[in-house]
């Protein structure tokens, strides 16, 4: 959920492929209609083409094409089947790419955060953790593609009052684990309120220690994919998955820009049901969504201070300057080891 307001211009959304000493991402798939996506290589080195139902080249997958140097393709993948399109060089390596936000109808902001390359040329691993907004209204549909993706947990990271309004259903209906910590909306809004749109981020690492462990230890546990989420998938959920990624070694350039699709991948109207705000006289989540009005969903700000900073930008720097970073964060706040980043490490990256 993002509590704050500023003005500053909007990023770009798209995180081009480039060449693999400086990749952020080696390939992108995104979907054009419900039938086709669209692949960039983001060179013309020959490969072959696989759409596969698991990340192996094996029995009963497709080829594409036997040999194409062309960067960009269009390929056959249906919106209601979780699909993987691997690159077979002539070397016999592999790269595995995915659509990073999943075509749910009635979804807010739910990507897979594979996908990036690291600063020492590892991959996050696909299929290993899902980022969201809250997921109330999701269709019979969408409840049909997250089956597909082996989910073992869902981490809730919103309030008591969120979970009130907009309780979760995707471990009623695949069987995950849900794991939430209580605590109030409240306090948290009433100092968001009274800031003046600058380092809105500070101390919310620790405020969210008992959410923040949960979601590491079901990364660690590695029993299958681990979907973690707030309202609106972009702060609490943005500083989780900048964690993640910082610690994994992707660069920060790549994590902010990640961060910043928040804005345009927001789907308001799907992350609150329609309620009657006089049955909710006082959660402060129902007067923030039904502010402009109950047909009017609420705006996606972009997620940059007054001033024109990123959010996420001055909380790295807080973060730096006070725990010596991610990691350092990881340690003393979460009791993490280094054998447990180092086990974090080998099960999150390729």
């Amino acid at each position: 959920m993002h509590l704050f307001k500023g003005s500053a211009a909007l990023v770009a959304l798209a995180i081009l492929a480039s060449s693999p000493a400086f990749a952020r991402e080696m390939a992108t798939v995104t979907r054009l209609d419900s039938k086709t996506v669209e692949l960039d290589r983001g060179d013309t080195t020959p490969v072959s083409v696989w759409i596969s139902a698991d990340q192996r080249i094996d029995d009963g997958d497709r080829r594409v094409t036997a040999t194409s140097s062309d960067r960009k393709l269009r390929l056959a993948i249906p919106a209601d089947e979780r699909r993987y399109v691997i690159l077979l060089g002539e070397n016999g390596h592999t790269t595995v790419v995915a659509e990073r936000v999943l075509p749910l109808q009635q979804g807010s902001n739910f990507r897979d955060i594979g996908g990036y390359v690291t600063r020492d040329g590892k991959t996050v691993r696909w299929d290993k953790a899902f980022r969201s907004g809250a997921m109330p209204v999701l269709t019979d549909a969408d409840y049909a593609l997250i089956g597909q993706l082996d989910i073992d947990s869902v981490v809730d990271l919103r309030s008591l009052e969120e979970r009130e309004v907009a309780p979760d259903l995707v471990d009623d209906r695949t069987g995950a684990l849900f794991i939430a910590n209580d605590y109030s909306l409240k306090p948290l809004m009433a100092r968001f309120a009274k800031g003046n749109g600058e380092n809105m981020y500070s101390g919310m690492e620790k405020m969210l220690v008992p959410q923040f462990r949960s979601l590491f230890r079901r990364l660690l546990a590695d029993e299958g994919a681990v979907i973690y989420h707030c309202s609106a998938g972009q702060d609490r959920t943005g500083i989780a998955t900048a964690l993640i990624y910082d610690v994994l070694g992707v660069d920060r350039e790549t994590i902010l820009k990640d961060y910043h699709l928040s804005t345009a991948l927001r789907r308001t109207q799907w992350e609150m049901p329609q309620v009657n705000p006089e049955d909710y006289p006082n959660n402060p989540l129902v007067k923030m969504y039904m502010a402009s009005g109950k047909d009017k969903p609420m705006k996606a700000n972009p997620l940059y201070t007054p001033s024109g900073a990123s959010y996420l930008a001055q909380f790295f720097t807080y973060l730096d300057a006070t725990y010596g970073g991610s990691e350092g964060y990881l340690k003393q706040e979460l009791g993490l080891t280094d054998a447990d980043i180092a086990k974090l490490r080998d099960i999150m990256l390729d």
